[in-house]
């Protein structure tokens, strides 16, 4: 009997050369396949102070031309002990033939944002389209991120415009690829 949990025929996978092929249109993006782990700093002029934070983040693909991305993070302390649980993120980065992308990330916090950007060789930069918000939702006008692959290490930064300021610094991040 077919069991859907254990039975996907069609399973994502994080991990090149297992599940299925990856669609040939990934070509530009197919270094962030795979499951990454580090620590980043963060900045806000509405914040009281910097905060330091880890963060995981997977981008996994079923054969098609689309990474399913998911994030989370949490806060650390100065030992890097974990404080509290921090941003969560999930969404999908649609890969044109062009090596133009298109990026949808939802956020448990009431934001949902839609980027377009460009994967260039190991550098890849998204900026916001469009930014939909709930009502209770923080406001959140902008963001623009930019993705450094060096092997199996990966820097991301975050600018974001926000709460009434303009579009600057908010996190960077440096993460490297778990093993399989």
């Amino acid at each position: 009997m077919f069991d859907p949990v254990q039975d996907n025929p069609y399973p994502d996978t994080h991990v090149l050369g297992e599940g299925p092929e990856p669609h040939p249109q990934l070509a530009p993006v197919l270094g962030l396949i795979g499951r990454w782990h580090g620590r980043g700093r963060g900045e806000y002029p509405t914040l009281e102070q910097d905060f330091r934070y880890e963060q995981e983040v997977t981008f996994s693909h079923d054969g098609r031309p689309f990474l399913r991305y998911e994030a989370r993070a949490w806060l650390i302390d100065g030992s890097g002990a974990p404080v509290r649980p921090a941003g969560r993120e999930a969404g999908w980065w649609r890969v044109a033939p062009d090596a133009s992308l298109e990026v949808v990330l939802a956020h448990p916090t009431g934001i949902v944002e839609t980027y377009t950007g460009r994967a260039s060789g190991a550098e890849i930069e998204i900026g916001t389209e469009q930014v939909a918000l709930t009502p209770k939702a923080k406001e959140v006008t902008g963001t623009r991120r930019h993705y450094a692959l060096d092997g199996d290490r990966l820097t991301v930064v975050h600018d974001m415009a926000a709460v009434g300021q303009p579009l600057q610094h908010h996190l960077t991040a440096h993460l490297v690829r778990r093993p399989a």
